[in-house]
Order: C-alpha cells, then structure tokens, then sequence
C-alpha cells in the first residue's frame, strides 16, 4: 500500500485498549469509546484510568467516539466491544465501513438467544468481510507492561492471517497463527465458565489438588464441545485452549476468577455484576454453554454446576458437592 495501514479498535475496555496499543507499534491506530471522558484521557494523558490504572498508553494511539470517525478510512477493523454488544455494534458500523476490510474479534463470549460465535455474527452482519479473532493467555495489564505473552490470530486464509500478524507482533507479544477458526474461538467462551468454577474452588478453600482437578476436567468439557461444533482436538490444547484456561483460572487479575470467588462468599449474580465495572463473560456463556451441550448431547457436568450457581439455584458449596459425588470411569472415554 501508498500509506501506512490503518488499524481501527472498537471498544475501550482493558483488552481492546491494550490491543489498540499494540497495534499503535506498528500501525496508525484509533480506538472508539462511548466515554468522552475516556477519550479525552486517551487523547491528553495517554491513559485509560477506568480500566487499566496507572498504566500509560501508546503515545500515538488516538481516541474517539465517533464510529464513522474511527472506522471510515480503516485497513483492519478490531471488535473489542463485550459479546452482547457486539451485533448492535457492527450493525451501526456496517454502512460506515469499506468493502472487504477484515474484521478481527476480541470478544471471548456467545450470543445469548443465537448461541452464535463471534466471527459468526460478523460474517451475518459484515457480509464479504474477512473475519478472525485474535485470543490467547493474555492478561490485559500484563501485556501492557511489557510482559512476555503470546496469542494466535485465526481466520480462514492462511495468507491474510499471516499479514495481519505483524500488526500486533512484537519483541514480547508473539503471534501465531490458524485457520481452525471455530477450534480457536470456543475455547475463550468455555474457559470462563471453567474459570468461575476454578474461582469457586478457590473461594471455598478446597485445596490445589481440587483447582487442578477442575482445570482438567473442565479442559476436557472444553475439548468435547469443540470438537462436535468442528474445532480440531490439537487447538484445544494450544494457546487458545489450554493456555487461555491455565491463565483465566489462575490469575488474580481473571475477571470471571473473581466471580467465582464472590459466589463462594455466598453473593449472587446480581450483586457480583453490580459491583464489578467491567464484563465477566462467563456469566453470560454459562446458559448458552449448556444449550450447546444439549444440542450436541454433550456432558459437561463442570460447566453445569456453573449455570446452576449463575442461576440461583445451587451455591458454591453444593456445586462442588455434586461434582464429587460424580462416578469416575475411564478418563480416556471421559476426554
């Protein structure tokens, strides 16, 4: 290309934020937030207080909250926006944005009603677009301080894939690269359930040898289900997967993490989303994840103490309870 390749960022939360930085390495980048005031700090201070605090920005990432504005003239369009936000959002950027632009989800949710993937939904509202996803074992504020990380961008060409790569690659963030796209996208939706679980277990004090056997176990729900949806059983065990899993269940920093550990304090959904000011997806997936699993007649016994607690209708306490009352068989036939 004539000029440098433009890169546009949807939503300005910690991931996409942190995203955005990364692409404004290597790219002219903008990033769209609702909050003028987030704008505003973004464009003044190099900074976004309300959910990376005290972490400076790229200096030449840009803000807006016009959506014309910060999509009109992109190359590569990044949805960061939270998984129930992100049809509206596309719709309203449908008829702003250039023909045959890729499109690159962030999202690591299921459309509630749909049951939908991301990349699905912007293949119905964004017709003709390239559409991918970008995901990893990548904890937001870690990532923004420099830490060394890794995440893979998966779509369905190869050849794009790989020229889209070096826009978010550097010295310490690696890029790989897929073309399993739906193996590489279930496995974000499904870890945050695991990870509320994981949370749980924390919460309640049950011991490592328990947070490992939910980690495991909860690996094996994950790598069932993407493997009926079409995934490939190898991804799931890679970065998107497995990585992703180990990371969101055991940082202290994991949103859904945190959720776990509130239920475990006898909180229940509605208090733990009030007091939260970011979006633990996990909530949400956990009832969509449980009407995959019966449409693909899938057991998921982990995931479905979750649904049950999100729902009010067992504690954290009891979640557990049934889990070991649970009969053990060949862990080969359970994985």
């Amino acid at each position: 290309m004539s000029r440098p390749i433009r890169v546009a960022v949807l939503g300005a939360g910690s991931w996409g934020t942190t995203v955005a930085c990364l692409a404004a390495r290597n790219a002219d980048t903008i990033i769209w937030a609702r909050r003028p005031e987030s704008v505003e700090q973004i464009n003044r201070e190099h900074r976004n207080d309300v959910y990376l605090a005290g972490l400076p920005l790229h200096p030449k990432l840009r803000a807006t909250t016009s959506l014309e504005e910060a999509v009109r003239d992109c190359d590569v369009l990044v949805v960061g926006v939270p998984s129930h936000s992100v049809r509206e959002t596309l719709r309203q950027t449908a008829p702003l944005v250039r023909p045959w632009v890729p499109v690159i989800s962030l999202s690591k949710g299921l459309e509630q009603g749909s049951n939908l993937r991301m990349t699905e939904i912007i293949q119905q509202e964004l017709p003709g677009h390239p559409a991918g996803l970008l995901a990893g074992p990548n904890i937001a504020k870690e990532v923004l301080q420099g830490m060394a990380a890794a995440a893979v961008i998966a779509l369905p060409d190869e050849s794009v894939a790989r020229s889209l790569r070096p826009l978010f690659a550097s010295t310490v963030f690696r890029v790989y690269t897929n073309t399993d796209v739906i193996g590489c996208e279930v496995g974000g939706p499904l870890k945050n359930v695991v990870a509320i679980s994981a949370g749980m277990a924390d919460g309640l004090g049950v011991g490592n040898n328990t947070r490992a056997l939910v980690i495991t176990r909860g690996l094996a729900e994950i790598a069932r289900m993407g493997v009926a949806m079409g995934g490939k059983g190898d991804t799931l065990s890679g970065l998107t997967g497995l990585g992703d899993l180990l990371t969101t269940c055991m940082s202290p920093l994991s949103r859904n993490r945190q959720v776990g550990e509130q239920y475990a304090k006898g909180r229940n959904t509605a208090e733990i989303i009030a007091s939260m000011n970011m979006v633990a997806e996990g909530i949400k997936t956990s009832s969509v994840v449980m009407e995959l699993a019966r449409r693909y007649d899938i057991e998921m016994p982990i995931a479905a103490e979750v649904a049950a607690v999100v729902q009010g209708t067992q504690s954290a306490k009891g979640a557990f309870r049934g889990l070991l009352r649970m009969a053990a068989g060949s862990e080969q036939e359970a994985a």
